[in-house]
């Protein structure tokens, strides 16, 4: 009948509302839905799922409630900002407000360091990074062209730039025993691959700072980038939405200061895609920008703007925001130092229990490694784990699976989406996992540990969680008497 029903509505309907394309069905978005299912809350559900899957930055709220109470007459819904109600309300054209794009374009140039000088006239908005990649996507290529990409790479790529444009994306395959740098040898690896399939590579898609890594890019892998797809006449789609998540050496350095003062490019080639979501922690207010150097480029997707602008009422409030050069200041170095403090703590205490991270100084996560952890290296053992950590530890973290990584035993895990008590809790469900998995892994027949890890696993978790939460249970020595890991 199920089928029966399925094969009606492909019928009925296009293959683009009938396929697969968006994604939605791999672990990364798996592990929102048991979130969303069995949210944990402090009273209400304390054994529920911590939300670490979610890359969004919500430690400077307070600075942002400050600054909207000190400046009612910023919103139009105000009484001091309702002067502005109607000519922020008629219709405005998809250019976007010119204070806007003034403000955007200096907030731009101080996240970089007052290094490079962004033109406002290039800004073209857009519904939040995905309406940009996309529409970058449909201005650069054609149905079955692709673009290469370093991996591990965002999951949300193969939705943005492939499900309604029909591109592909083609791994740069990086590896984590030179911490998944990308090399010359690699990048021409995988175009030449691309080639021997009869496949036209069209771009290169970067993401700097990275997501999942963590990691910023250094000046000579930068050149290196430039050069190769200048060499090879595609376009560089450079993702710069963490840039001012940079909490520590080394500093970030934009695609744009490379074509500015270290290599001679064709420009036509090279194009920037920012937002607000992740600097800021506003990926609700869908503010998406799109910054090329090619002509044709700004004018075709500033028509296709019109399909996903940002509405004016946000522009308005942006405008002035930003436009406050004290605020802006305050914000991006508060940010780096609160950053920085939640990144610490998270690796410190992972680190008491023997998990390592990738080394990062950048982005709202960091990139866990629990190849220990895999009962053997596959990504079967790494899916295996996954589960466990979100049903029985109640933790979503992102297995690197679903971000393309070559090699199975990485999650991401994010830090920056909730608050010091939620910290404290994951922390302290992590320590109490890795006490168990290396009592479940001890030495068995290899019958036995095959047929009964999971569920051997499953059952020592909860006994232990029973024991642990009774204080007097616990050892002093034990690393669960850790302050920085015991919930207050």
């Amino acid at each position: 009948m199920e089928f029966s029903l399925k094969n009606e509505q492909q019928q009925l309907l296009s293959k683009m509302a009938t396929n697969d394309g968006h994604g939605e069905n791999s672990p990364y978005f798996d592990g929102w839905k048991a979130y969303d299912s069995d949210p944990y809350h402090p009273t209400r559900n304390p054994n529920g799922v911590i939300q670490m899957g979610l890359a969004e930055n919500q430690l400077c709220f307070d600075l942002i409630e400050e600054w909207v109470l000190n400046n009612p007459e910023a919103s139009i819904c105000t009484a001091e900002g309702a002067n502005k109600f109607m000519e922020v309300a008629i219709y405005q054209d998809y250019h976007g407000l010119p204070e806007f794009r003034n403000a955007v374009a200096r907030f731009m140039e101080k996240v970089r360091g007052e290094r490079v000088k962004f033109d406002p006239n290039r800004i073209v908005m857009s519904g939040g990074a995905t309406g940009a990649h996309e529409t970058l996507a449909f201005c650069l290529a054609d149905p079955e062209d692709a673009f290469l990409v370093p991996t591990p790479y965002y999951p949300g790529f193969d939705r943005d730039l492939r499900w309604r444009t029909g591109i592909q994306l083609l791994p740069i395959v990086c590896h984590s025993s030179n911490d998944f740098k990308v090399t010359k040898e690699s990048m021409e690896a995988a175009y030449q691959k691309a080639q021997e399939a009869n496949i036209r590579v069209k771009g290169f898609l970067l993401n700097n700072p990275s997501n999942p890594l963590g990691t910023v890019l250094d000046r000579e892998t930068l050149i290196d980038i430039v050069t190769f797809i200048n060499d090879k006449n595609i376009h560089l789609i450079c993702d710069e939405i963490y840039s001012a998540t940079v909490f520590s050496q080394p500093e970030f350095i934009s695609i744009s200061e490379i074509i500015e003062h270290d290599v001679q490019c064709n420009r036509d080639l090279i194009h920037l895609v920012y937002s607000l979501s992740k600097d800021l922690g506003f990926p609700g207010f869908r503010v998406g920008i799109l910054y090329s150097y090619n002509d044709a480029v700004v004018s075709c997707a500033r028509k296709m703007s019109s399909f996903g602008l940002v509405s004016t009422q946000t522009q308005h409030l942006i405008a002035s925001m930003l436009s406050d050069e004290t605020f802006t200041d305050k914000i991006i170095s508060t940010s780096s130092e609160r950053l920085a403090a939640r990144h610490g703590l998270f690796t410190r205490g992972l680190a008491q229990v023997g998990i390592g991270t990738l080394k990062s100084s950048a982005g709202l996560y960091f990139w866990m490694d629990l190849r220990r952890l895999l009962r053997e290296s596959t990504f079967e053992a790494e899916m295996e784990l996954w589960r466990i950590i979100i049903h029985e530890v109640k933790l979503n973290v992102s297995p690197g699976l679903s971000f393309h990584c070559s090699e199975p035993g990485w999650f991401r895990v994010c830090f920056a989406n909730m608050d010091d008590e939620s910290v404290r809790v994951a922390l302290r469900r992590i320590h109490k996992f890795v006490l168990v998995q290396g009592k479940a892994t001890e030495p068995t027949t290899p019958k036995s540990r095959c047929g009964s890890s999971k569920l051997q696993l499953s059952l020592s978790f909860r006994r232990l969680d029973e024991r642990v939460m009774g204080s007097h249970m616990m050892s002093p020595h034990s690393p669960m008497a850790s302050p920085l890991v015991r919930a207050t």
